[in-house]
């Protein structure tokens, strides 16, 4: 499936520009630091642009700022469609990551010890 050319450029530049949060959160993640995992940033799911993503767990992180709290209708919406193509979504406030990195952490490390499901989860991706 060919990557859309405008979304693609988006995510480059969205990696070339991470918020605080993000980017310690990254810090912690690449080069399979975390669990010996492979996790990418700032990855193209069309439609979608997703913060961070392991493919082969098929797990999505957001983490959200202040852009996100007049998105609620958007979210949801968003997280079902990743779903229905076997991801799991677990979303973290900026706060959350910029003071409490080892509690992110270990929900992440508890999401990737559950396997993915072929189906969607009923509760809309919020397990965690």
């Amino acid at each position: 499936m060919r990557i859309d050319p405008i979304l693609k450029e988006r995510a480059r530049r969205m990696r070339a520009n991470p918020t605080p949060a993000e980017q310690k959160l990254w810090l912690a993640l690449r080069a399979n630091r975390f669990e010996d995992q492979q996790f990418t940033r700032q990855t193209v799911i069309a439609p979608y642009i997703v913060d961070f993503a392991s493919k082969a767990a098929k797990l999505i992180i957001e983490v959200d700022g202040d852009t996100h709290s007049d998105e609620d209708r958007y979210d949801p919406r968003r997280t079902a469609y990743l779903e229905s193509l076997s991801y799991r979504v677990i979303r973290f406030g900026n706060s959350d990551v910029l003071g409490n990195i080892e509690g992110v952490l270990d929900m992440i490390s508890q999401a990737l010890r559950i396997s993915p499901s072929p189906h969607p989860s009923p509760r809309g991706g919020r397990e965690l």
